[in-house]
């Protein structure tokens, strides 16, 4: 009886160091994995990122051409001639950064006095749309200003203000804040595809 029970732990320890080479072995490949999924969805989000940015880039070429086409109509030139930069490309295009702001945003608001209600699902429409609305609105003055101010200093801003009687520094008109509050609705539209689809909805 005793010769049995001393085979019984002989055997068990030499199954010991393969018993911790297989849990070594398993530890070390869903490190691998996790490491590898965390890598695919930075690269996801990095090339999101990039098409967004194009969207809003080519979006906002394509509102500037018919935003300046309407001077041609005033001045009673209907051949409709519209102009753009290539300057303002990459300007239109940080309006990729406008939704995840407003959903951070979002985010930091919750649980504040009277904003309880910030999430989706418990916040109406029109509610939402006017205060994502006001924030993208304030959020393209800043980056107009910051944008034209810089560009002025480099003799290369291909935009002047500065006959308006609303302009300030030149740089920015505050009779379009209307028009700022529409385009970045407009980007967050374009931009949101992605969140629309997996039911983190814009509302839009």
């Amino acid at each position: 009886g005793t010769r049995k029970v001393l085979e019984k732990q002989l055997s068990a320890n030499r199954r010991q160091p393969l018993r911790l080479i297989l849990m070594a072995m398993r530890v070390q490949t869903e490190g691998t994995n996790h490491t590898k999924s965390r890598k695919e969805n930075r690269d996801n989000r990095m090339t999101e990122l990039l098409m967004n940015f194009c969207r809003c880039g080519i979006a906002g070429w394509c509102l500037e051409v018919m935003f300046t086409s309407v001077d041609s109509i005033m001045a009673g030139d209907w051949t409709l001639m519209g102009q753009t930069s290539l300057l303002m490309f990459p300007i239109y295009g940080m309006g990729a950064l406008l939704f995840p702001i407003s959903r951070f945003i979002d985010s930091w608001l919750t649980g504040l006095p009277g904003f309880e209600d910030r999430d989706g699902d418990r916040m109406s429409r029109i509610g939402r749309m006017i205060r994502h609305g006001l924030i993208y609105m304030v959020l393209i003055f800043i980056a107009e200003y910051v944008a034209g101010t810089w560009l002025t200093s480099l003799g290369i801003c291909p935009w002047d203000y500065s006959a308006w009687p609303d302009n300030v520094g030149g740089v920015i008109r505050l009779k379009f804040a209307p028009l700022w509050f529409g385009t970045g609705l407009l980007f967050e539209y374009l931009t949101s595809t992605g969140h629309r689809g997996a039911g983190q909805t814009s509302g839009y």
